[in-house]
């Protein structure tokens, strides 16, 4: 049991999954006090949970089951206070029921759209496609944190680089998949076929990089969008941002992604307070 999140029970196995994604965000759980916002955190698992359905479950029908069953939980929840140990914790704040059922919807339908696309034609592409998703997540996650009136623009964009970064992190063991982390025309300028994705090479070292570069050069744009980040969003970005950098400037770009960029110690409590404070001061208004 983490030491972290002093949730109930049930809740506790869920929590524990996002943290194991984002490790992260243990150092951000003494800034948002799982006790006092106890919603924020099950927000942050829920939204694992609906994104390990849509991407870690290799079979869509079986995918389809799990976001449809999602679907019906969330529409009755309102009334019903939900099934699910997160539903349960997100309904028992008033900002559950504040928000329109629609936006609850938004992100789970989203992920069942998404379920059978196939790879992107080029990185534009690729982008529109996750933010389908992601921005759906990004407007609920704003709305949750700030307010209905604070903007997600922002969010979004920062929650697709993010997935798009951590599916290219995964790109050797997603080779066979239907929608690969490198769109078509970064293959074919690079004469990459699946097989070449699981090994190493300088072919795929430089269509790596191409990606990096685009994705970097998306995530200086994202910094002049409107809107606010949640403290966990903030956190993940920046820490995916600094990871950017550094496997562009690696001789060896998937290795250096595969290593992450373990963010602990002082500088990383620094960095959660840092982002914790602009959410309070935000929040004040």
């Amino acid at each position: 049991m983490s030491e972290e999140v002093s949730l109930h029970g049930a809740l506790q196995s869920y929590v524990d999954k996002w943290l194991a994604v984002q490790p992260q965000q243990r150092t951000a759980l003494v800034f948002v006090d799982p006790a006092k916002y106890p919603g924020h955190i099950a927000l942050a698992a829920w939204e694992q949970e609906l994104l390990s359905a849509a991407y870690g479950i290799r079979e869509p029908h079986v995918a389809a089951t799990k976001l449809n069953w999602w679907a019906e939980e969330l529409s009755g929840a309102a009334a019903s206070g939900g099934r699910h140990p997160l539903t349960r914790v997100l309904f028992d704040d008033e900002r559950a029921h504040a928000m329109p059922q629609e936006r609850w919807l938004a992100p789970v339908l989203a992920a069942m759209a998404q379920l059978e696309e196939g790879t992107a034609v080029d990185f534009a592409a690729q982008l529109h496609a996750a933010s389908a998703l992601h921005g759906a997540l990004a407007a609920l996650e704003t709305a949750w944190w700030y307010g209905e009136t604070a903007s997600p623009a922002r969010a979004a964009r920062v929650a697709t680089l993010n997935h798009l970064l951590f599916a290219l992190r995964r790109l050797p063991d997603d080779a066979e998949r239907d929608r690969l982390p490198l769109p078509m025309a970064r293959l074919a300028r690079f004469d990459l076929s699946r097989a070449g994705l699981r090994q190493p090479s300088e072919a795929r070292d430089q269509a790596i990089k191409a990606q990096l570069d685009d994705l970097h050069s998306a995530w200086s744009e994202a910094v002049r969008l409107d809107g606010p980040l949640s403290v966990f969003r903030a956190l993940e970005a920046g820490e995916a941002e600094r990871l950017v950098r550094r496997a562009a400037r690696a001789g060896e770009p998937m290795e250096a992604l595969q290593k992450g960029t373990p963010d602990r110690g002082f500088m990383a409590t620094m960095r959660a307070w840092r982002v914790a404070q602009r959410w309070q001061q935000q929040v004040r208004g």
